[in-house]
């Protein structure tokens, strides 16, 4: 019978395992029997006095913690639970097309059905052990089925079923009392070594030594059992692929490749749409319909799907579901969760948020916000004085005063009767529009939201200064949450993941000061060009926010922006804004 020799192997490599915890248990008896046995022989006479007796109680002392140690890795071992991703229960009512298919799929594979479907916000599919019930120890219960969400909304049916074949089969081998029991055995060790960890720790020195002791025999135990397990889990994969040879082999082929494509999709869905959402306190409440649609312009952007048209018109298996939305509602706030942090529950700071209002709720918010940080920034980082007088002074004019460390009130007088702007300290200094020698004066007056100012600001340099600030206040603002609503690390020693949250974790890499400064500079572009030229706040599946003009996407506002802030060119976005009609002078609003 197919998968016949794969769980041979695995059942060969499950006893060794099985044989390494019997001898362990007989290595932790030998002390423990012996010392009986001097113990017996004291108390009848046969042996006493002298040296025996020291003999006699000091075996009996190391025996008895042996076997302390041993109750204490047999009590974590027989407490752990199986480790249970954060997952949505899907049950028959909600989805009885599913679960008909699914057991379909297990009868012909020949092997058990799973004993239950549950859905998660990730591009993989897995079985999932559950701890049996309390007194119910003699029973092993079939695993989970756990689906990632992005399949059922990208996948047809016919490549769900496919796809889901040597998952199914691999229940054959969790069925197996021997493979089941050194899973458990090693589940159990690994949950020793982590409650030895966190205890040496959190508890106080006296309990070091007794966590380090538990801690060493676990491990020692793990490693005697590390290659035997390895094999075995080999050969549990090798058995379900064998039996999934039959079931719709070709259809196999094309969902493995549908699923590097819903991979990169959901990535870049997550990391360019769902992430800037998140730190806006808003989270999409559709994220595997969006999926749907990044892929559908993905495939249509770069070619990578043949035939694309030809598999939209089949049956989606998000169909084999009775209320899609709702299920997409809930893997969505569990995403949300997972990868960003955040409450358990909505409210006022944490909402959904659905993809028709994503450009008002969350684009525009975030151009806004960031146009705010920006002007906040100007307000702050002073011009630097130095490198314009000292410009002036190269052309032959008279050179100004070093003012950069003089108190305002010092600094205005300096200057005479030339002033229309320069920034000292938070307020003004007035200067003329253009400096002897040609160099531009500053339009920079504290509190003007305006894209004339900014531009200026850049054209002068300095914006090493101004990136730094930004910077530091985006890592004030976008550190993960902390307080009763946080995520947290869950404790050791096993415990349901449903009931303890996952550390939070970041999505992508710090920006570097010179690219938030451009991301920054953008926003306030953007903001003027939706206040001043009629454009609006719109959505790249790919991309994220985007700016539309005139009813179309613009990705062209990228490289001048680069040239301000990098080389101080000015010119590039100044011929950008003219021909989109852009004020710069304008005010812009920030909130």
């Amino acid at each position: 019978m197919a998968g016949e020799a794969g769980e041979a192997v695995a059942r060969t490599r499950a006893l060794a395992v099985l044989r390494i915890r019997g001898a362990a248990l007989g290595v932790v008896l030998v002390p423990a029997a012996f010392a009986v046995v001097l113990q017996v022989a004291g108390t009848t006479g046969r042996i006493g006095g002298g040296a025996w007796d020291g003999v006699r109680w000091g075996l009996t002392g190391v025996a008895l913690v042996v076997l302390a140690v041993a109750a204490a890795v047999a009590a974590v071992i027989a407490r752990a639970r199986p480790a249970v991703s954060p997952a949505v229960p899907v049950s028959e009512r909600a989805a009885p097309d599913l679960h008909r298919m699914v057991q379909e799929l297990a009868e012909k594979l020949q092997v058990p059905p799973p004993s239950g479907i549950e859905l998660t916000p990730d591009c993989d599919s897995w079985l999932e052990d559950r701890r049996p019930a309390p007194g119910d120890t003699e029973r092993r219960p079939a695993p989970v089925l756990v689906i990632g969400s992005p399949f059922l909304w990208w996948m047809r049916v016919a490549e769900l079923r496919a796809l889901l074949a040597p998952v199914v089969a691999g229940t054959g081998a969790a069925a197996d009392p021997e493979i089941y029991a050194a899973r458990r055995f090693v589940r159990g060790l690994d949950a020793a070594v982590g409650v030895a960890t966190h205890g040496r720790q959190q508890h106080s020195v006296l309990l070091r030594p007794a966590y380090g002791t538990l801690g060493w025999a676990a491990r020692l135990l793990l490693r005697g059992c590390s290659a035997h397990v390895a094999e075995m889990e080999r050969g549990v994969a090798a058995s379900a692929s064998e039996r999934a040879q039959a079931v719709d082999y070709g259809l196999r082929i094309v969902a493995q490749e549908q699923v590097g494509l819903a991979y990169a999709g959901w990535d870049r869905l997550l990391t360019r749409v769902a992430l800037p959402a998140w730190r806006m306190g808003r989270w999409p409440s559709r994220l595997d319909a969006g999926v749907v649609a990044a892929l559908t312009e993905l495939s249509r952007r770069d070619r990578l799907a043949d035939g694309f048209e030809t598999r939209l018109g089949e049956r989606p298996a998000c169909d084999l579901l009775e209320e899609p939305g709702v299920v997409d509602e809930a893997v969505s706030l569990l995403a949300a969760r997972l990868f960003h942090g955040g409450p358990r529950r909505t409210g006022p700071d944490w909402a959904p948020v659905s993809w028709a209002r994503y450009p008002e709720e969350v684009v525009d918010r975030i151009w806004r916000a960031e146009a705010a940080r920006l002007i906040r920034v100007l307000d702050e980082v002073r011009p630097g004085a130095r490198a314009r007088a000292a410009a002036v002074a190269d052309d032959g004019g008279p050179s100004l005063p070093d003012l950069s460390d003089l108190p305002d009130a010092e600094a205005a007088p300096a200057l005479g009767s030339r002033g229309r702007g320069l920034v000292l300290g938070g307020r003004t200094v007035r200067r003329t529009a253009v400096d002897r020698g040609g160099v531009p004066a500053l339009r920079d007056e504290p509190g003007r939201a305006t894209l004339a100012r900014v531009i200026d600001r850049l054209a002068a340099g300095g914006s090493e200064e101004l990136a730094a600030r930004i910077g530091t206040l985006v890592a004030q603002d976008e550190a993960p949450p902390s307080g009763p609503g946080a995520w947290v690390e869950p404790a050791p020693g096993g415990g349901s993941a449903a009931d303890i949250p996952t550390p939070v974790y970041q999505l992508l890499p710090p920006r570097t000061g010179r690219e938030l400064l451009a991301d920054h500079v953008t926003a306030m572009v953007c903001c003027a060009a939706v206040d001043t030229a009629g454009a609006g706040a719109g959505l790249d599946w790919l991309d994220g926010p985007a700016l539309v003009v005139d009813g179309a996407r613009r990705s062209d506002l990228c490289w001048p922006v680069l040239r301000l802030v990098e080389n101080g060119d000015a010119a590039p976005l100044r011929a950008w804004l003219s021909a989109i009609g852009v004020r710069p002078e304008a005010t812009v609003r920030l909130a």
